[in-house]
Parts: C-alpha cells; structure tokens; sequence
C-alpha cells in the first residue's frame, strides 16, 4: 500500500457526529465504542504532532431547520424531544480547546457552515475522515471535499453505519473514487 506522507501542518481529522445521542444508537460493522477509541487514538496524535483536528455535530435550532423532504424511509433528522446531551461530544475526544467544533444542519458538514473557510485559512489541503454513519454524514462529508478539491484519507475502522452493508458499500465503492482508504493504524504509522 502507497504511503500517505501527509504534512500535518496541511492536514485536518474530521470527525463526523461522534456525539452522545449518535454513538448511543448502535451501529455495524463495529462496535461503536471500537470506532470511538480509533478516532480517540487519531485525534491524540494529531493534536500531539501539530494537525488540525475538527469535531463535526449535528443539531437543529427547533426542528424547523431540519430537512423534511417526503421519503421512502424517513430519518430521524429533525426530532425535537432528544435528551439533554444529544449533542454533546462523546468525552473521549474531548473536545481540546485547539479544535474546531463545527454545527451542521444537514448530512454534510460543508453546506451551511463555515469549515471550508476555516480550513483553507488554515492552508490545509488534506483531510483525514471518520465519523458515524459512513454512508450518510461521512460520505456526504466526503463529496462535498471531493468537490473542493481535497485530498482525502478514509479511516475505514474509525466509522460505522446503521449496517455492514451500508458501511461496505461505501468503502468499497465511493471512497476509493474521492480518496485513499486505510485503517486508523495505517493512518497513524504514516503520521
């Protein structure tokens, strides 16, 4: 497997919806709590060696700025009665005060939020990705780079779906179209 050589000073982690209420909810084709110490394990070293590390939430204002398109199968986008900490970051990663925390409305954490800005001022021009649901806010995440033109490496081990099959067919069949695939331990020996 090619090396990645990243330049840490040109390099963002970006962590999708690793938040209370997200985690709680399960997922495949690991267990949640593995995906949470794979990202704990990317985000120290980051920090540690001097990259930028971004933590991506969800949240709605008061579910009116949700998306409530008509669907074959709904999403539990928008719900107004969710626990008090839903939001809130799992304590594993923090968050440390160098990071970005960035609020999405939205599957991807690009449209409507100021992390492009953020991180092109930053001259970063590389992203690690993770995060939970692979094939949902990650891959939609993952687009929206593809389409800023960032290089992009996907911590395959360090993300989850709702099932193996979804999770899959993404790392199988999107992710290597818009970047590198490769475990957290590929990720970090090449940090």
């Amino acid at each position: 497997m090619e090396a990645l050589n990243l330049n840490l000073e040109e390099t963002a982690l970006i962590v999708i919806d690793l938040q209370k209420g997200i985690v709680g909810m399960g997922g495949q084709p690991y267990d949640n709590q593995d995906v949470v110490n794979n990202n704990k394990k990317l985000a120290e070293a980051f920090r540690e060696k001097g990259g930028f590390v971004t933590l991506v939430h969800v949240d709605f204002h008061d579910g009116g700025d949700a998306l409530q398109p008509i669907t074959d199968q709904p999403s539990a986008s928008g719900q107004s009665e969710r626990p008090d900490d839903w939001t809130d970051m799992v304590p594993e990663l923090g968050p440390e005060s160098t990071d970005l925390i960035v609020t999405k409305r939205n599957w991807g954490a690009f449209f409507g939020t100021d992390l492009d800005l953020q991180l092109r001022r930053r001259g970063i021009k590389n992203i690690v990705l993770s995060g939970i649901a692979t094939n949902i806010g990650v891959e939609t995440t993952a687009r929206e780079a593809f389409q800023r033109n960032y290089q992009q490496v996907f911590a395959t081990d360090a993300m989850n779906a709702l099932t193996k099959e979804e999770h899959d067919f993404t790392v199988s069949y999107m992710f290597p179209k818009m970047g590198r695939v490769r475990s957290t331990e590929d990720i970090l020996n090449n940090l």
